[in-house]
């Protein structure tokens, strides 16, 4: 970290829809914050998201613009985004003019749009995080107009100005990395069995229908490896799976999982989605995953996030089609090959950029100062 800055800089932050959107740009409002303290920041989400409940929890103010996604499907829907659309921009003109920012930081989603676009227009600088390997619509459309452009993959000059592109990772919870926890004290806080390896799953606060499925198909296979299972089911699917785990003593599905620090620490293999920070804090722990991209979002960016690890063996990924069929026989096989799993960890620690929050910090200054 270098030397805290003495003059207060008014920042703000603009996206959100997804945690994977919304835990970087907290993670970036804190490392401002133990900068310098007295950082004003300022939040800017869409209404109706989850930004709009985490960011408040997280102890920042936000701002909630109407703006909605497009319907690719179904054009005639179209109408009503627009007329959002147009009055977010307005509002957001009116959030610059009133904060008067120094920089305005877009972490990807429907708001940062509107915000940064009105920032870049009256001249004030703008940085954009992009956690995928794919870049996301919105900061495609910002790119030009941006100072600096912070990365967690290689090669994204695909998409950007490569003059602007800085590595810098994804930031990441802090609560997650942050911690010496030792495995058995990991397991005692869960109330898991320590003489047991431990596979995880997990699906999102929501959960993952594909992986809740294919999980429910092959407990029986999974449990005869010898292995026990933390099953994440999220809270739309907690009942079923809670009536399917029933009986099993090996297997504990719950609705969410609030410590996962814990939970990453005990856990000997990773069953998940593909979103960026997930794979990010993968890569930070340096563990062994199989990843089953999630087909529901913008460009397919989950299947590109999995085969990025997956080329490089740091990663099993399994395709959403397949997993039904293929999941359990790829998971158990893992949970029997040790020296595979460790394979696996090594190699997905190897990719990890530490600090990303204040490499990105850093990078805010930098712009601000010149």
């Amino acid at each position: 970290m270098s030397k805290q800055d003495k003059r207060p800089l008014r920042v703000i932050i603009s996206g959100g829809g997804t945690g994977g959107h919304i835990f970087p740009a907290v993670a970036i409002a804190n490392a401002l914050r133990r900068r310098n303290p007295r950082t004003e920041i300022l939040f800017v989400g869409a209404l109706g998201r989850m930004e709009m409940e985490r960011v408040p929890a997280a102890g920042y103010k936000i701002v909630g613009l109407p703006v909605a996604g497009f319907d690719r499907r179904r054009l005639w829907r179209n109408v009503g985004v627009v007329l959002k659309l147009i009055k977010s921009v307005r509002l957001a003109g009116k959030v610059i003019r009133d904060f008067q920012p120094d920089i305005a930081v877009g972490v990807g989603g429907y708001a940062s749009g509107p915000v940064l676009k009105k920032a870049q227009s009256k001249g004030i600088p703008t940085l954009l995080q992009e956690q995928n390997s794919y870049a996301g619509v919105t900061n495609k459309m910002l790119a030009k107009g941006a100072r600096k452009i912070c990365v967690a993959y290689e090669k994204m000059e695909r998409f950007f100005p490569e003059e602007s592109i800085v590595m810098t990772g994804n930031p990441v919870r802090a609560e997650i990395v942050g911690t010496d926890m030792d495995r058995a004290t990991a397991i005692g806080r869960l109330g898991m069995d320590p003489s047991k390896p431990l596979i995880l799953v997990v699906g999102g606060s929501l959960g993952a229908r594909t992986i809740n499925r294919s999980i429910s198909r092959c407990l029986d296979e999974l449990t005869s490896t010898g292995a026990q299972v933390l099953w994440q089911t999220g809270k739309l699917y907690i009942e079923e799976c809670q009536a399917i785990a029933e009986g099993k003593k090996d297997v504990r599905a719950t609705a969410f999982i609030s410590d996962m620090a814990a939970a990453y620490r005990a856990a000997d293999l990773v069953v998940s989605r593909a979103g960026a920070s997930t794979i990010s804090e993968i890569q930070l722990l340096g563990m062994p995953s199989v990843l089953v991209p999630s087909p529901n979002v913008a460009e397919d960016h989950q299947r590109k996030n999995a085969q990025a690890l997956a080329d490089r063996e740091a990663a099993v990924m399994v395709l959403d089609a397949e997993a039904e069929e293929k999941l359990g026989g790829v998971v158990a096989e893992l949970m029997n090959d040790s020296d595979k799993r460790k394979s696996l960890g090594e190699n997905a620690l190897a990719m990890a950029l530490r600090d990303s929050d204040e490499k990105i910090i850093d990078c805010i200054y930098d712009i601000v100062r010149k």
